[in-house]
């Protein structure tokens, strides 16, 4: 893994965009708040993943590529205010995360992987959400899981089926088998 220690000029990263998925939440959070990388940076280098990876993997039910990209430029604006001395940022400031398709995402189609819940947007973020989002985290989407979590298996009639990036002709088991795969994805 590259040294993190350097301290390039401030808003090149740290290390190669291809490699920021692969950093640790907290390391991610480091980069940001000291301006090696910004939260833009980081969203848009998970996206582009994510548009090149998830065809074969199915990992992601649902991608929110704009609200994501508008929760990164607001970040960094936060992080301006911030440095500018109007309160300190969250620890986990700008990281972008996914949540697992059992989750209530405020504004953001959630199924339970369920045909009957195929077009339920909830109107209110769940507890987890909410202290995520408090934590500075962005929502990348929400990921596979089997019809109501009650599978062994990451594979509904709604969603497909989730695949292992390590092999393909495998599942990830249970409930978090999208965030599974999208994690050893990066």
């Amino acid at each position: 893994m590259p040294s993190l220690s350097s301290s390039p000029s401030v808003g090149r990263t740290v290390v190669p965009v291809s490699e920021l998925a692969f950093l640790p939440a907290v390391e991610q959070a480091r980069l940001v708040r000291r301006r090696l990388v910004s939260p833009v940076e980081l969203v848009t280098a998970y996206l582009k993943r994510i548009e090149r990876l998830d065809p074969q993997l199915g990992a992601y039910v649902t991608v929110c590529a704009d609200r994501a990209l508008a929760e990164a430029r607001a970040a960094e604006a936060r992080a301006a205010d911030a440095r500018a001395g109007e309160g300190p940022l969250p620890p986990f400031h700008g990281v972008p995360i996914s949540i697992k398709d059992l989750a209530e995402t405020e504004g953001v189609r959630t199924t339970l992987s369920c045909r009957a819940f195929a077009e339920h947007v909830p109107a209110a973020d769940s507890a987890v959400v909410r202290r995520l989002r408090a934590a500075g985290t962005i929502v990348l989407g929400k990921t596979n899981t089997p019809e109501l979590g009650a599978r062994p298996v990451t594979e509904s009639v709604l969603n497909g089926a989730c695949r292992n990036p390590w092999d393909v002709a495998l599942t990830p088991g249970g409930s978090s088998g999208g965030a599974a795969a999208a994690v050893a994805a990066g």
